[in-house]
Order: C-alpha cells, then structure tokens, then sequence
C-alpha cells in the first residue's frame, strides 16, 4: 500500500513539474517575441548631441539650406504675393519674385526678420531651446553664443513666441489643474510681505489642461473663482469630454457640459478610478524646476511666453520626438510670426 501510494505521488509530482516546465517555455517564448517586436518595429530615438550639431551645420551656409528647406521644401514661395516664379540671387543669399519684383529671404515674414544674428547661431539656439527641458538662461545663451545678455534675452522671448500654442480644443479625456507661480511669503523681506496671506496668496495663477495623448494647454488667470474657471474650461475643451479635477469649489456645476470626475487632494486621494490630475501636476512639477533651477523668477508681464516654451516642449518639442523634428516643428512655428523689442517691453 505504502509503494502504491509512493508511486502515485511520484507520477503526480512528474505531471506538475511538466506542466509547470511547459508553462515557463510559454512564458519565456512570448517575452523573446515581445522583444523581437519591440526592436524590430519600435522607432528608436534619434538625439542630436553638440558635436553632432556642429558636424551637420558647420556654417551659415548650412543653416539657411536647412531652414529654407523646413520653409518651403523644394517649392520656394514669395512671401509677398505666393508666387512660385522665383529667382535666387546667391551673391544676397535670397531670392527675387519675377511676379512683384519684390527681394526676399528666409527670414522674411518669420520670427527671424529685422534680426541681425546670423541664423546659424539661431539654429544653435534652437538647438538649445528645445534639448533643455528646463530651460536655458539668456546669461548661459550669451556665453554659448558670444554676444550680449540682452541680445540673447531677446531671442529667447522670439522663440517663446514662435512656440505660442494652437487654439485646437482638448477633448475625450482632459486633466484640469492650477499652479500658483510665485516667491513664497515665507522668504520675503519684512517689508514685502503681506499680513495673513498664505499659500497662493499674491502669486500668479497658471490654468492647465492636459489630454490622455499628453498634450498641455496653459495659460494665466485672474483668480479662481467659478466664471473665470468655466470659461476657460469652454475656450480650450470640447462639450461632452470627460474631465477630471479636484475639490475646488469653482469647479462646481460642470456637468451639464461634461463628464465631470473629481479627486479629493485634501483627502489625501490622488486616484479615484478613472478620476485623477497626476498628469498636469507632472508637467507643473517640470515648469516650476525650470523656474525655480533655470529662471528664478517668471514677471507677470512675461509669464504667459515662458508657459509658451514649456508647452511647447511638452508637445511638439517632447524628448521622445527626434530632435531634429523638434527643430523642424520650431522652424516651420516661426513663419507669420513677429515680435519687435518695443513690444515686448511695452506690451
């Protein structure tokens, strides 16, 4: 009896160990495939590093090839009329409609206009601008460039207003959240700081908006109040989109235009279901580095240009686009674009 029941044993343990060997070969088979999958049909990343850079565009002769080639492709259009009957006048390093007689170069009718950088160093900033994902300086611009804080301080505010974001609404399922961009009261001088104020007290308040793709949409607001917030929430959402947001009282009453989610902060609850803000709160994580890291301070006037460079980067200028697309996306942002220096300081 004994023998009998040690044999049973045995033939039941053989019949375990096989299925669990025949399991594992399973297992193991489709993680092979699943990495042959991935390297064979995932799109590597292609970065560009300095050295790279400067190999592909050695010269200004370089950059105007390739920016004229994001302009126009291989059909050159006047600027002035659209006409494609155009001439090219090398010794001026531009081109002559035959239609209106008219002069023109690359930079005609771009961000680059009127500029009187050469645009190789304007690509090399370019470069800069959408490899940083925290931002770049106009003292560390400067110093990479060889020309003065002021002339790289101008720059920078041109390319934050070529990645001025698109009026294209968010919809399906969008992320609603708030920052408040600021010195803390805590670290003023006795004489700045405001009696009973705390937290976002005195601040500028930033309006975010992020979709399941990972597109952001931002910009200032006066105050949080429920007009201001459901305004907003019509200019850059879809009716009938699912959106999330938490506790605050101004966003109440929305669900007449919209699935309305919410998660309780204050609670401590970061997820509720479908419910949460994790993702905006992830891109308010990566502007306040740059603020904080980078910038140190963001002024009112300004601060919708500055939100403009990190939407930017978080959209068509990501770190997981090849950064030669990301340059490409900036270049082709730069036409129809234009912004004089006695606008921008006294706008």
């Amino acid at each position: 009896m004994g023998l009998f029941l040690f044999v049973v044993w045995v033939y039941g343990n053989t019949l375990v160990l096989n299925k669990l060997k025949s399991t594992l070969f399973y297992l193991l088979m489709f993680a092979i495939l699943g990495q042959i999958v991935y390297f064979c049909y995932m799109k590597k990343i292609q970065t560009l590093s300095v050295y790279d850079f400067m190999s592909r565009f050695p010269d200004e002769k370089a950059a105007i090839k390739f920016i004229e080639n994001k302009r126009w492709e291989e059909n050159i259009i006047c600027p002035y009329c659209n006409s494609h009957e155009v001439v090219s006048r090398p010794a001026r390093k531009g081109h002559r409609c035959k239609k209106c007689r008219k002069d023109f170069t690359v930079k005609t009718g771009t961000i680059f206009e009127h500029s009187n950088i050469k645009l190789h160093k304007w690509l090399y900033a370019m470069y800069l601008f959408v490899t940083n994902r925290k931002g770049i300086s106009s003292l560390q611009l400067s110093k990479e460039l060889g020309m003065t804080q002021k002339s790289a301080w101008f720059l920078l505010q041109r390319l934050r207003e070529t990645g001025k974001q698109s009026k294209e609404m968010l919809d399906n399922f969008v992320e609603i959240d708030e920052a408040y961009i600021g010195g803390k009261e805590a670290n003023k001088h006795a004489n700045k700081k405001t009696p009973g104020s705390q937290g976002g007290a005195n601040k500028d308040i930033v309006k975010g908006f992020r979709d399941k793709d990972g597109k952001v949409k931002a910009e200032t607001i006066p105050n949080i109040q429920h007009l201001t917030l459901k305004e907003k929430i019509n200019k850059n959402i879809t009716k009938g989109a699912v959106i999330c947001t938490d506790e605050l009282k101004g966003y109440n009453n929305l669900s007449d235009d919209y699935t309305h989610l919410r998660v309780n902060h204050s609670a401590k609850e970061f997820v509720n279901g479908m419910a949460t803000t994790n993702g905006i709160e992830s891109f308010w994580a990566l502007l306040k580095r740059g603020y904080y890291g980078t910038y140190h301070h963001f002024s009112t006037k300004h601060l919708n240009r500055y939100i403009n460079e990190f939407t930017f980067r978080q959209n068509e200028g990501n770190c997981s686009i090849d950064t030669i697309d990301r340059m490409t996306a900036l270049c082709k942002k730069s036409v129809g674009k234009s912004l004089k220096y006695k606008v921008l300081i006294n706008g």
